[in-house]
């Protein structure tokens, strides 16, 4: 039965967020230019001019020679003014005067409070058919109010005149940038949503709450490029331990999970170790590397065994010496014995097993007896044997070989693959013949506002990480 999600806030990375938000960058700028365009052409297709001409109107009563004698009585004239110049009987005379049937400019006239003035008004889409519309509500509107007024004339106080611009002009300039930072900010919203649901390893917290399994240790962060110079260079440098160029804090991470998993095979009277993943990426080359090179720094003999025969790696890592004379896959097809295959690194001081290139029967040749009888054999001469293996999400390899294993080692990278796939491959492992030694948490950054941690080794990793692996 599936496990339920549980959310807690200590799973959010600030850092994961800050990442996801720099990866998706180029949507920010479609977004918003998707916006600018649509914008433009809503404008183009649903924005319509008008033009307003104005007069503004002064009534009197006939007669009186102030503007505001009787100002009670002229305004009660204005109101019924207004209405005359909005009726419809007005309107009717106007478009005769035009010579027209009908027009499409609306008339509206409002009366200043408190005065006996009128503002009056005419919209409409053509400028010169406003103009013409205003003159002749001036010149014919004495034709309708004759009938309610006799005592009452109307003084233009401002002429109308031909409008040379729209009078609903839209600041398309403004509705674009708004547009623009809407769409982004919509983007960046549904980014920071989908980060904080995703459901991967994100903080340490998260790990021991939801991973089904023993967590060995916390592989930092490392960078493979630190200068401008490396960034260019065609080769990338291998990310191992004891290198000086490479954090102390990777190194003694690598060190302490070495040390763990040498005292769980230990008390068990195990030597062979299988080191996957779940999916690409995720750095189990890298940690098979190290592990082995931790290991061999005690003084015991190891052997690494590059068994990814899907997409082989640590030849990548490690300068194959010129002295082996052939691959491993030579050896599983029978077209070479151990001792050709076999490498010793005086540097180092580890054997290896190479492989340079995929091969299609791969899972045949690891569940073969040839795969059998050498891990027979190095079993009497080497204290731990550690297999670099496909990850289990892409290939059976992995699962094929626990038959020939004493434990497994599942390297999980920092917010990469879903929990409940981790979860699942976990149990496969444990269904399996072979022990189940734990999880190995890789490549894990420092979160931004994340404190270091009560004990000497947590205060020692805020100050020197630098960062993890990201090979394999």
């Amino acid at each position: 039965m599936e496990k339920e999600r549980t959310f807690s806030l200590d799973e959010i990375s600030l850092l994961s967020i800050l990442w996801d938000l720099l990866r998706n960058l180029p949507l920010f700028f479609l977004a918003a230019a998707a916006a600018w365009f649509a914008v433009t052409g809503a404008g183009k297709l649903l924005y319509v001019p008008e033009y307003t001409a104005t007069a503004t109107l002064a009534v009197n009563a006939r007669g009186s020679t102030s503007a505001y004698g009787s100002l009670t009585l002229t305004n009660q004239m204005a109101s019924v003014f207004g209405e005359v110049f909005t009726s419809d009987v007005l309107r009717e005379r106007i478009a005769q005067d035009m010579g027209v049937e009908s027009f499409e400019g609306q008339i509206s006239a409002s009366v200043i409070e408190e005065t006996n003035l009128i503002t009056l008004q005419v919209t409409g889409p053509d400028p010169r058919e406003t103009y013409l519309v205003i003159r002749s509500a001036l010149d014919n509107y004495d034709t309708v109010s004759d009938y309610l007024f006799s005592n009452a004339v109307l003084r233009i106080v401002q002429e109308p005149s031909v409008p040379y611009s729209p009078s609903n002009i839209l600041n398309i300039h403004r509705i674009r940038r708004l547009s623009m930072l809407g769409a982004s900010a919509c983007v960046a919203a549904a980014v920071i949503l989908l980060s904080v649901l995703r459901f991967t390893v994100k903080t340490r917290e998260g790990a021991v709450r939801n991973l089904d399994g023993k967590i060995l240790g916390y592989i930092p962060y490392e960078r493979k490029v630190t200068s401008v110079k490396e960034l260019f260079r065609k080769k990338k440098k291998s990310i191992l331990t004891g290198s000086p160029v490479v954090s102390l804090a990777f190194s003694e991470s690598i060190r302490k999970a070495a040390t763990r998993i040498s005292h769980h095979m230990k008390h068990r009277n195990q030597k062979v170790l299988l080191v996957t993943s779940v999916g690409e990426n995720e750095g189990k080359s890298s940690v098979a590397a190290n592990l082995a090179l931790a290991m061999a720094e005690k003084g015991k003999k190891v052997l690494l065994v590059d068994a990814d025969l899907k997409k082989p790696a640590q030849y990548r890592i490690f300068d194959r010496p010129e002295g082996a004379k052939a691959w491993f896959s030579d050896y599983l097809e029978g077209n070479a014995n151990v001792g050709e295959v076999l490498t010793y690194n005086k540097k180092r001081r580890f054997y290896a097993v190479y492989q340079n290139n995929g091969v299609k029967s791969s899972g045949s040749l690891l569940d073969s007896g040839r795969m059998k009888a050498f891990l027979g054999a190095c079993r009497k001469n080497m204290d731990y044997i550690i297999l670099d293996t496909p990850p289990m999400g892409l290939s059976s390899d992995a699962e094929l070989l626990m038959r020939q294993t004493d434990t497994v080692l599942l390297v999980v990278r920092q917010d990469w693959t879903d929990i409940r796939i981790i979860n699942d491959m976990a149990d496969v492992i444990r269904s399996g013949s072979a022990d189940f030694a734990g999880i190995l948490l890789n490549a894990f950054r420092k979160d931004i506002f994340e404190h270091a941690s009560g004990n000497s080794y947590g205060r020692y990793y805020g100050r020197q990480e630098r960062g993890g692996i990201r090979e394999g």
